[in-house]
């Protein structure tokens, strides 16, 4: 149970709620998350807070045709939740899966959507959290105090996308629509509409609406790896056809889908050419021999380098091979009325220009932080594992994979968190803190990712906005789960890294 204490604010009097713990976010971290603590923490008081008017996060406000996951749903859905339906699944799919989630273990009664936190102070007198924020749907000011706090709130800004300002964009006669803030009234019939972008994103509109538009082109400035299949399971509908459990089919097929990962992540590594002609030759077989595929799905950097995206039954190529979409590779020199002018200058004209460019990112969802009365600035810390920071106490952040499916590593850092919970309360401590060990705290400061290892545009750009890291296991984030899966259970938490007060 949850109690109440009214505390002054400097502008208002604020009812401040005191929970055990607060956990931001009610997307598919946020959700495992409350399932971890209940049923690893039972009796812990806690609140789900959400900017949102319901669950879902990605898979809600993501509302553009075709938007579904770009991995497996038996590794991206929950350990503890079997999945039954098709491998790539629609966001309807995904959001009722976690409904399923919420109602199954009774969690409804700890999500306050539509509550906006703007700030969140750590006092080391009171070992708490103090968050602030707004009821998004009466504009009523709302405060939190916890002990404990854990972000899961993503990685990117919701409220909008990432798109480049090119030339003459104020100067085109149609629409400019990035796919995160997809308009209700936007109408494609028979209109010439150009999708911009070689990611996920891109390759799930264009078959999405290509049977709607008079003509569909994916321009890109660069190519991306991708893969296809059939979006079924031969494994799984081999096990149902035995009348196995669903349990067990989840468990089996998950850990049959990561045993083949890791040796597609390990060739990527070891002979990244030989991994680029396979999935070039899969295009290939889609295309034909006479397709430019060395223009249009050749990229400059190595499998896995970024994210390689699942084309399910390759219906993106089935639009190319139809006619009903096509492929450009070129760089925009600017943005007429009509279309774009290319830097070839070749022109394409559109009616819509899609700009499926990427995210926004954000780190801990623009939250202003403060450590007594300092404010936090995440460049200058140093991480724990990918989830913690040097000098700031209490916090947890769930960033997942991205060679691996997101909630992978929600799974494993919601076992962390309930860990590090149990063990404050045998030492009978009040706080917990990431420190550098005295022969770690000369060694290099590094980005927060080597772009040897991922490299995306968004993490690019965004790099400077992120916490350092070493050149140690404890000090960064790996992207490496079958490595984690592994180190993280085993993480001794008194080997000096972690301060208890």
């Amino acid at each position: 149970m949850s109690d109440t204490a009214t505390r002054d604010d400097a502008r208002t009097d604020v009812t401040a709620e005191h929970l055990d713990v607060v956990i931001v976010g009610a997307g598919i971290s946020g959700i495992g998350s409350a399932y971890h603590l209940t049923t690893q923490r039972p009796g812990t008081s806690f609140v789900v807070l959400d900017a949102l008017e319901s669950f879902g996060g990605t898979w809600l406000t993501h509302t553009y045709p075709g938007i579904r996951s770009d991995s497996d749903l038996y590794t991206f859905g929950y350990r503890f939740k079997p999945w039954t339906g098709p491998p790539i699944a629609t966001a309807e799919q995904i959001l009722t899966y976690m409904g399923e989630v919420i109602d199954d273990n009774d969690l409804a009664r700890h999500i306050r959507y539509q509550h906006r936190i703007d700030t969140a102070s750590w006092s080391s007198e009171t070992a708490t959290w103090t968050l602030d924020g707004v009821r998004t749907d009466t504009g009523e000011a709302v405060r939190f105090v916890t002990p404990f706090l854990w972000m899961c709130q993503g990685y990117y800004r919701h409220s909008e996308g990432y798109t480049p300002q090119w030339p003459g964009m104020e100067e085109f006669r149609g629409r400019i629509v990035h796919p995160q803030t997809w308009p209700d009234d936007l109408d494609l019939t028979d209109r010439e509409v150009i999708v911009i972008g070689s990611g996920a994103t891109a390759a799930t509109l264009v078959p999405a609406i290509a049977g709607d538009c008079r003509h569909v082109t994916l321009l890109q400035r660069s190519p991306t790896y991708f893969v296809t299949g059939r979006n079924e399971n031969d494994t799984a509908e081999m096990l149902r056809s035995l009348e196995i459990p669903e349990e067990w089919i989840h468990e089996i097929v998950r850990r049959k889908i990561l045993h083949d990962q890791a040796e597609v992540v390990r060739l990527a590594a070891e002979q990244p050419d030989m991994v680029k002609d396979l999935l070039l030759a899969e295009v290939r077989a889609r295309l034909g021999d006479d397709y430019d595929v060395e223009t249009h799905f050749s990229p400059r950097y190595r499998p896995w380098q970024q994210r390689i995206a699942f084309i399910p039954d390759g219906d993106l190529f089935e639009g190319i091979r139809t006619g009903q979409a096509s492929v450009v590779t070129d760089q925009i020199d600017t943005i007429t009325e009509a279309g774009i002018r290319l830097a070839s200058g070749d022109e394409l004209t559109a009616d819509v220009i899609i700009t499926a460019t990427g995210f926004d990112l954000c780190v801990m969802g623009d939250i202003a932080f403060s450590v007594d009365g300092e404010p936090v600035e995440w460049p200058d810390t140093v991480t724990y594992h990918g989830m913690m920071f040097t000098g700031v106490p209490n916090l947890v952040w769930i960033m997942g994979y991205f060679r691996a499916s997101w909630t992978l590593r929600a799974d494993l850092i919601g076992d962390f968190v309930c860990r590090v919970l149990a063990h404050l309360d045998e030492l009978g401590a009040r706080q917990v803190t990431p420190v550098l060990l005295p022969e770690e705290r000369d060694l290099e400061r590094l980005p927060w990712m080597d772009p040897d290892n991922f490299n995306p545009g968004y993490l690019m750009r965004s790099m400077h906005l992120l916490p350092k890291r070493l050149d140690r296991p404890e000090w960064q984030h790996t992207q490496d789960y079958w490595v984690e899966k592994e180190t993280l259970p085993a993480i001794d938490l008194d080997d000096g890294r972690l301060e208890y007060r």
